[in-house]
C-alpha cells in the first residue's frame, strides 16, 4: 500500500513538472493562440505515467544510483520533445531546443521551490501539496515575466538560423544537463548554504538566458548587414540596368530618321500591309528591348523600402537565371509597412521562393507579384503556376514540400512571423494551375 501511494505522489509530483514544462514552452515560443496549444495537451499526460513506471523499473537495477535519475530526465525530454512537434507543428531540431530551454527554467523553478518550503514548511503533511502549488505559481510569474520582455521573440529568431540550428538545439541541451546536475546535488547542501544555493540557481538560469538573447541578437546583426550588402549589390544592378536603358535609347534615337524614311516611304508608295507588319515588327523589337526594361525599372523604383526592393531585384534575377517568366506591379509608391521590416523581407521571401519554386515544374513557368500600398495598408500577393498536388492539410507542416519530405520552403514559419502581427492577415488559394498567396498589412492607429 505505501508503495502505491509513493508512486502515486511521485506521478503528481512529474506531472506538476510537466504542467510548468508546457507553461514555460507557451513563454519561450512566444506563443499567441495559448488556448489552440492546451487543447493538445492530453496526450502530454502520458508522459508523467511512463516516467513513473520507467523510474520504478530502473529502481530494481543494481548499481545504476545517481544515473537513474539522469536517465529518467533524458526520456522525459524526448517524450517531450516528440510531444512539441506535434503540437507545434516544429522539426525535430526546432523541437527538442524549444523544449531544453523550457526545460532549464523548470527545473530551476523545482529547485527553488523546492528549497523554499524545505526551510518554511518542514512538516512532511504540508509540504508536499504547498511545494507543487508554489512550483506551479513560479512558473507562471516567471513565464509572464519572459512574455513581458518578449524572450520569446529572441528564441524564435535564433531558431530561425537553420544552418545552425542542430548546434543550437546541441548546446541549449549541455545546458540543459548542467542544470539537472546542479539540481541532482541539492540533496547534498547544507542548511547554512541554502540561500547561497538558490542565489547560484537564479544567477545560472539568468546567465543562460541572456546567453541566449546575446545569441539572437548576433544573428540578427549578422543578418542585417548581410541584408544591407545585399542592398548595396541589387542597387548596382539596378543602376547598370538603367544605363543599359539609356544607352537603348540613345542607340533608338540614333536610328530614328532611318525609321521614319523606311515608314515614310512604304506608305508613299501604298504598301499598307508592309507598312503595318513594319510597325508590329518596330513594336516588338522596342518591347523587347526596352519596353520590358522601363516597366520593372519603373514598377522597382515604386518600392521605396531599400531592403523590400533588394529582395525582389535578387528574385527577379534568380527567376532570370531559372527561365520563369515574371511580372512586377507596383503601381504606388511603397514607402512603408506596419510590421517589422525584415520580418516583412522574409515573408515576401517565403512567398516568392515557394512561387518559384513551384512554377519550375509547370509547361509555363510564371510568377506574378502584385505590390499595392494605400493608406497605410499594404496588400501583397504572389501568384504562380503550378503542376503539383496540393495538400491543405500538410502545406504548413516543417519542411513539408510537393516535391517531397525535407524541401520545404518556409510556409511554417511564414505562419508563426504574422502571429505576432494580429494587423496581419493572410490567405491562399488555387485553381486551375495558378497558386496564389495573398498578405494584407492594415496600419495600426
Amino acid at each position: 500500500m505505501s508503495s502505491l501511494i509513493g508512486l502515486l505522489f511521485d506521478f503528481l509530483d512529474t506531472l506538476a513538472g510537466h504542467l510548468a514544462l508546457t507553461i514555460y514552452l507557451l513563454a519561450v515560443t512566444d506563443e499567441r493562440a495559448v488556448w489552440r496549444r492546451l487543447k493538445k495537451l492530453p496526450p502530454l499526460l502520458l508522459s508523467p505515467l511512463v516516467a513513473v513506471l520507467l523510474s520504478a523499473g530502473l529502481y530494481v537495477v543494481p548499481k545504476l544510483g545517481t544515473f537513474q535519475y539522469f536517465i529518467s530526465s533524458f526520456i522525459i525530454l524526448i517524450m517531450c520533445t516528440i510531444w512539441v512537434q506535434w503540437a507545434w507543428q516544429f522539426g525535430f531540431w526546432r523541437a527538442f531546443a524549444a523544449t531544453c530551454l523550457a526545460g532549464i527554467f523548470q527545473v530551476a523553478t523545482t529547485a527553488l521551490s523546492g528549497m523554499l518550503f524545505w526551510v518554511v514548511l518542514p512538516d512532511e503533511s504540508y509540504q508536499f501539496a504547498a511545494g507543487i502549488g508554489l512550483h506551479l505559481s513560479l512558473s507562471i510569474a516567471a513565464a509572464l515575466l519572459l512574455y513581458k520582455l518578449r524572450f520569446g521573440m529572441w528564441f524564435r529568431l535564433l531558431l530561425d538560423n537553420e544552418p545552425a540550428l542542430r548546434r543550437t538545439a546541441l548546446f541549449l541541451f549541455a545546458l540543459e544537463a548542467v542544470m539537472e546536475v546542479f539540481f541532482s546535488l541539492v540533496n547534498g547542501v547544507q542548511t547554512q548554504y541554502l540561500l547561497l544555493y538558490c542565489l547560484l540557481v537564479v544567477v545560472m538560469v539568468v546567465l543562460m538566458a541572456v546567453l541566449v538573447v546575446y545569441l539572437a541578437q548576433r544573428f540578427d546583426a549578422v543578418r542585417k548587414m548581410q541584408a544591407q550588402q545585399d542592398v548595396i549589390a541589387q542597387q548596382r544592378l539596378y543602376e547598370q540596368d538603367l544605363e543599359t536603358i539609356r544607352r537603348e535609347v540613345r542607340a533608338f534615337r540614333h536610328d530614328y530618321k532611318n525609321l521614319l524614311s523606311g515608314l515614310s516611304w512604304q506608305a508613299g508608295q501604298g504598301e499598307l500591309e508592309g507598312l503595318h507588319r513594319t510597325l508590329s515588327e518596330l513594336d516588338a523589337g522596342f518591347d523587347l528591348r526596352l519596353g520590358r526594361r522601363i516597366q520593372t525599372s519603373t514598377q522597382i523604383g515604386n518600392l521605396q523600402i531599400l531592403e523590400v526592393r533588394s529582395l525582389i531585384l535578387s528574385k527577379l534575377t534568380a527567376m532570370q537565371k531559372k527561365e520563369v517568366e515574371y511580372r512586377l506591379e507596383v503601381l504606388y509608391p511603397v514607402s512603408a509597412v506596419d510590421m517589422d521590416v525584415w520580418d516583412f523581407v522574409r515573408c515576401l521571401g517565403i512567398l516568392i521562393d515557394n512561387a518559384m519554386e513551384a512554377a519550375t515544374d509547370a509547361e509555363q513557368p510564371w510568377v506574378e507579384i502584385v505590390l499595392l500600398a494605400q493608406a497605410g495598408r499594404v496588400f501583397l500577393r504572389v501568384s504562380n503556376s503550378y503542376a503539383n498536388i496540393i495538400e491543405p492539410e500538410k502545406m504548413w507542416n516543417d519542411g513539408w514540400s510537393t516535391k517531397g519530405a525535407g524541401r520545404g520552403l518556409g510556409l511554417s514559419g511564414y505562419q508563426r512571423i504574422l502571429k505576432n502581427y494580429p494587423n496581419a492577415s493572410f490567405g491562399t488559394s488555387w485553381e486551375n494551375g495558378v497558386f496564389v498567396q495573398e498578405l494584407t498589412v492594415e496600419g495600426r492607429l
